[in-house]
């Protein structure tokens, strides 16, 4: 217990300091919370792009599929090409129609950078309407089973938003 000796003034002298503790409290907390809320926002999906079990989207009249090969030569339907004249090849196609949608296949063994680099040569030429083509498969184990078997056909798979 604090007490005073002398008599003369009763006065309370005012600290010109600032009280930290409560700061570094809610700090703390603020911590703990976020290193808690941060694992759980970030998403961990295991992707396998060349199989999926969705309902495929109905198939266009006539569908232009450009095709990356595991040689990682391009094809248009059934038509090698070049990477340089893919854009006049792709006009061919589909006749000037930018808003047509062009579907992409790629081998297994081609790697996401060189499907993503044939993504980037379609959007040079115009195109930027893009689908990707996987080979339909059952549900791997964890994951429910569509209601009826899926026939191994390729078909084109429309992109979620």
């Amino acid at each position: 217990m604090a007490m005073r000796l002398s008599l003369e003034e009763d006065r309370v002298e005012e600290t010109h300091e600032i009280n930290v503790t409560p700061f570094i409290d809610v700090i703390l907390v603020l911590l703990i919370i976020f290193m808690v809320a941060a694992p759980l926002s970030t998403v961990d999906v295991k992707v396998d792009l060349p199989a999926s079990t969705a309902q495929p989207a109905p198939r266009p009249d006539k569908p232009v599929f450009v095709t990356v090969k595991a040689d990682l030569s391009l094809a248009i339907g059934d038509d090698p090409v070049s990477r340089e004249t893919l854009a006049a090849a792709l006009d061919a196609a589909t006749r000037n129609d930018k808003e047509q949608r062009i579907f992409v296949r790629a081998d297994r063994k081609v790697a996401y950078g060189d499907v993503m680099e044939m993504m980037n040569l379609l959007r040079a030429a115009g195109y930027l309407k893009i689908g990707l083509v996987g080979m339909e498969e059952t549900a791997p184990a964890g994951v429910a089973a569509p209601a009826k078997p899926l026939p191994l056909e390729a078909k084109p798979l429309e992109p979620k938003p």
